[in-house]
């Protein structure tokens, strides 16, 4: 990549609370600046004010509707297509309601895009650098449509663009693939955070080169953090993270609440037994937007249904944000999380780790990791099945611990020698 680069962009959906996302946004700026000192970055996000507090560089919005924590719309309404699609569900009178509001919407989305122009095309370099990027969960006029619009008006203004590590799926739309498709095909370099993104976007008709690399934020630099070894026969302590499931998005409807009331459940299940084997708890998550609901729910049914006492229903310590929730997890022995990231973190801190599911990328990332064997489905765990993992876990901590280390030392050599061929040192 040529040295002439002055200006990089950062595409990302951050700024709901998701701290994976964060950690993403800071490793690559981060590397960035190691290898071009001089270049100025600035952030495509869902919420400005917050990327621009957390980072400490200019954001612009990535799309007309943004988010605040927690994923709330914040800001002026979505792209005239989201409209149409809840006004389609509307009786069929409603039709012409749609048909008058198209204009206005339109012209809308028209001058949003005439503004996303003129701040892209002050860009030397376009990077989109999140993890989960290629993703039609939310339609096709979500995260794909956004791509390929951002992709477009780059290339519409001669700015070179870059896919960095992300992964993709799911992607079942006609719509949602020919977005990703053709934003894909616009790129200059492409790269895929493991083999089943590659070989998803090549059944969906992409042709380009294509490379794999480890996800990025296992190029994480963070201070070591200084927590007193445990006592010869002290209480060994694992983390617990919980999510909301099912997590699809939407508003949840009486069957995803059964399903969550079943997870819950059977993770407080799990929980008490973890107590009865004298392990204390501690609670966290990764997604500071959404985990606290699920948190608070795991603690009352820890006490109320489980019927473990306030003192033994574990400690939960404010996270806000990467360096808060990696101090966190620096305190605990062993982790059990749902979250991609979540796996991610307890690698980079040498962490023993039982992954429950929720998305294919979980499962995948353990087994990158040799680690299968403590990894559980989501959708059809139970407790004993989780006690039973754990404890195999827990016989075989430091050959589990020695096996992670490897494989850490060889994730960021790979992600050195990439950021290396892509943004080579910068002679001052």
């Amino acid at each position: 990549m040529s040295r002439a680069v002055r200006r990089i962009g950062l595409l990302h959906h951050v700024g709901g609370g998701n701290l994976g996302d964060e950690a993403t946004v800071e490793t690559v700026a981060r590397n960035i600046r190691q290898r071009w000192p001089k270049a100025e970055i600035v952030a495509l996000s869902m919420n400005p004010d917050d990327t621009e507090a957390r980072h400490g560089v200019k954001s612009y919005p990535l799309r007309r509707m943004r988010w605040s924590i927690g994923y709330r719309p914040a800001g002026p309404e979505s792209a005239f297509k989201k409209k149409l699609k809840v006004l389609a569900r509307k009786c069929k009178a409603s039709y012409p309601l749609a048909m008058a509001r198209l204009p206005s919407e339109a012209l809308r989305e028209l001058s949003f895009l005439m503004s996303s122009r003129h701040k892209v095309k002050s860009l030397d370099l376009l990077i989109i650098c999140g993890g989960g990027q290629l993703t039609g969960r939310d339609g096709p006029w979500g995260f794909p449509y956004t791509l390929f619009k951002w992709i477009a008006l780059a290339r519409s203004a001669g700015v070179r663009c870059i896919f960095l590590n992300v992964g993709a799926g799911p992607l079942t739309t006609p719509l949602s693939k020919f977005f990703a498709r053709r934003a894909l095909h616009g790129a200059d370099y492409v790269s895929f955070r493991d083999n089943k993104s590659q070989a998803l976007v090549r059944e969906i008709g992409f042709t380009g080169k294509s490379w794999v690399f480890p996800d990025k934020v296992y190029s994480l630099e963070f201070a070591a953090i200084n927590t007193a070894p445990p006592d010869k026969g002290s209480r060994r302590t694992v983390g617990l993270a919980p999510m909301p499931y099912p997590d699809h998005g939407g508003a949840p409807t009486e069957n995803d609440q059964i399903l969550y009331n079943e997870f819950i459940g059977k993770l407080a299940s799990f929980g008490s037994w973890l107590a009865s084997q004298s392990y204390a708890l501690e609670f966290f998550g990764t997604d500071i937007g959404v985990d606290p609901k699920a948190i608070d729910d795991l603690q009352k049914t820890l006490q109320f249904q489980q019927a473990l006492c306030p003192s033994r229903n574990g400690t939960r310590r404010p996270v806000q944000s990467v360096h808060d929730l990696l101090a966190t997890m620096s305190r605990v022995d062993y982790v059990v999380t749902c979250r991609f990231h979540g796996v991610v973190f307890a690698h980079l801190l040498n962490k023993p780790v039982l992954a429950i599911a929720h998305h294919p990328k979980v499962a995948e990332l353990m087994s990158d990791l040799e680690l299968s064997s403590y990894c559980v489905d989501i959708r059809n765990f139970d407790p004993d099945l989780l006690a039973e993992r754990f404890a195999s876990m827990v016989v075989r901590t430091e050959e589990i611990k020695a096996r992670m280390a490897a494989s850490l030392t060889t994730n960021r050599q790979l992600l050195r020698r990439q950021f290396d061929e892509l943004f080579g040192l910068e002679v001052s």
